[in-house]
């Protein structure tokens, strides 16, 4: 299901490079001016303000000025982490709007999923600030992986960041997936493993999925990956990779002077690693509704028939009473 490619991923690699690349500066025509909007209706009704320091500036509403603070003063350590991960520093002061409507974000997104989004061109952060009370932590992790977004963007080309990889290497960064919400107590990804029904990278290169579940699995996918790579070649090898995407060279020729193969056999090699995780007991997870309904099920019937003998052997003993009496 999931590696069904679409007719814009069957198209030449010229093409769908010169389709992305259209789709990207769109994007940021439209982000632009969305947020230009958001700050002139903010202006004129003064319910906009910025709480500027030499690290960031942060838009704010009247009622957000205290997580607007806290943005202000998590920046520094933030932005600190991405730094000795990568060794790459970000030029000019990256811009923060936190908004209080959920309404207005999600005119921003095309899922309802997300929570925050980043605007490399402008060096611009969008948080749907609603979102970042439910969870502990949260706000701190979105702001890293969006300020990741930002780093990246501005070290490595669009055409040398497949989207895969882009959002792998924030959710590791990271440590979690501050885009999407994560409400589901599974993994689509260890169900894909246990199905071998992965979505491909070369169907993630430029855009994930609109529905749920592939949505969320894209993400899985990706942050898994990458955290294969570091786990299976060490932080200077991922780091060698992205020095040589920041230089404009391709990703699948980084790929291959970097780790000495494929990106597409990585892939292979990284589905087959998952699948020795999925033991008995993980696999039984995934039916444990099914089994307790079934052992509860043999639970009734074994005293129903307990109930049954009971009775039946009281019969027998008042008839045998009965019996020797009348004797």
């Amino acid at each position: 299901m999931w590696s069904k490619v679409n007719r814009i991923n069957r198209l030449p690699e010229r093409h769908q490079e010169k389709l992305r690349i259209v789709s990207i500066r769109a994007g940021y025509l439209f982000l632009s001016i969305v947020f230009s909007m958001v700050l002139i209706r903010g202006a004129s009704a003064q319910d906009l303000h910025v709480l500027e320091d030499q690290n960031v500036s942060v838009y704010y509403s009247d009622s957000l000025k205290p997580a607007a603070e806290k943005v202000a003063v998590l920046f520094p350590q933030v932005y600190g982490d991405l730094v000795n991960i990568f060794g790459w520093k970000i030029s000019g002061r990256p811009s923060v709007l936190l908004l209080k409507e959920r309404d207005h974000f999600l005119k921003m997104v095309a899922s309802p999923l997300t929570v925050a989004f980043a605007v490399p061109k402008k060096n611009l952060i969008v948080i749907d600030y609603s979102r970042m009370l439910t969870r502990p932590f949260r706000l701190s992790v979105t702001l890293k992986h969006e300020l990741c977004h930002l780093l990246l963007h501005q070290h490595i080309r669009p055409s040398s960041l497949p989207r895969w990889l882009d959002e792998g290497l924030c959710q590791w960064a990271s440590d979690g997936i501050d885009e999407i919400i994560m409400d589901q107590q599974y993994s689509l990804l260890n169900r894909a493993a246990l199905s071998n029904d992965f979505i491909v990278f070369r169907d993630l290169k430029y855009r994930f999925p609109r529905h749920e579940q592939g949505l969320i699995l894209a993400y899985q996918e990706s942050k898994a990956f990458v955290a294969y790579l570091f786990s299976h070649f060490g932080t200077r090898q991922v780091l060698s990779m992205l020095d040589l995407l920041s230089r404009g060279m391709k990703t699948e020729i980084a790929f291959q002077q970097a780790f000495s193969t494929s990106v597409e056999d990585l892939e292979k090699q990284w589905q087959e690693s998952l699948r020795p995780r999925m033991a008995w007991l993980e696999q039984i997870s995934y039916h444990l509704y099914e089994i307790l309904f079934g052992l509860a099920a043999i639970l009734c019937a074994f005293a129903f028939v307990r109930i049954f003998l009971r009775k039946r052997l009281y019969k027998l003993e008042e008839e045998s009473i009965n019996e020797d009496g009348f004797s």
